[in-house]
């Protein structure tokens, strides 16, 4: 089967949306070899002062997919990186958490750091700790798992996997922290599926939808079938 390939969603001239395949790295990093995002978009993207970085204004993991803006320049980067600070970009995720979650609607409020142990992970109150909350309602109980949308109000590196692991449910498929591996799935069931920001020129508001992709959508089809 053919890797699923990136999608230019808008493309204007002050910005991109891009639906991120899963395996897709969105920016060089020593660890990674092999084509990122922004190789991908090279023709298109700028702004920022990191040559390495040109035009990211947020970023997703390697594993999730999904939904995210960059910029094509360095005023719409600077307005676009404001407008994240300022929590006025709507980021909704689809996931899949071990376990029954307790509320059908709650906030996660716990600083997130980088995982002393194991530096590949983040974790609750780790070194350097910086303030984190995702706000989530849960769509379906199922046998298994809770399926969720997870909404960010701050976006710190693995923010939703780190608090629903430090809360007794961690994503499905997620091996970095303690996910149990069922459906086939070979990443976390993260998707970012909405989108939603003034455009920072015309002051327009822009809003995107991204449908659950193959592999996660087949993972959640069985696992309403499951038993416990």
């Amino acid at each position: 089967m053919a890797e699923p390939e990136l999608r230019i969603v808008h493309l204007d001239d002050d910005l991109a949306v891009v639906d991120k395949p899963a395996g897709l790295v969105v920016h060089p990093a020593p660890s990674h070899e092999g084509t990122t995002l922004v190789d991908e978009l090279a023709d298109i993207l700028g702004g920022g002062e990191d040559p390495e970085r040109p035009g990211i204004v947020h970023r997703l993991d390697k594993g999730t997919s999904g939904l995210l803006v960059v910029a094509r320049g360095d005023e719409a980067h600077a307005a676009l990186q404001a407008a994240v600070q300022r929590r006025e970009v709507e980021r909704a995720y689809l996931a899949l958490a071990g376990g029954k979650v307790g509320s059908r609607t709650g906030t996660i409020d716990a600083p997130i750091g980088r995982a002393s142990r194991q530096r590949t992970r983040m974790a609750v109150s780790g070194a350097g700790s910086r303030a984190a909350r995702t706000h989530f309602t849960v769509l379906e109980l199922l046998a298994l798992e809770s399926y969720l949308e997870a909404r960010l109000e701050t976006g710190r590196t693995h923010q939703i996997r780190a608090h629903f692991a430090a809360i007794g449910h961690p994503l499905t498929g997620d091996a970095t922290y303690g996910g149990a591996r069922r459906y086939d799935l070979r990443r976390q069931f993260l998707h970012a599926h909405r989108l939603a920001f003034a455009h920072p020129t015309s002051g327009e508001r822009l809003s995107f939808e991204s449908s659950l992709p193959d592999d996660l959508a087949a993972a959640l089809e069985a696992a309403r079938g499951a038993q416990r």
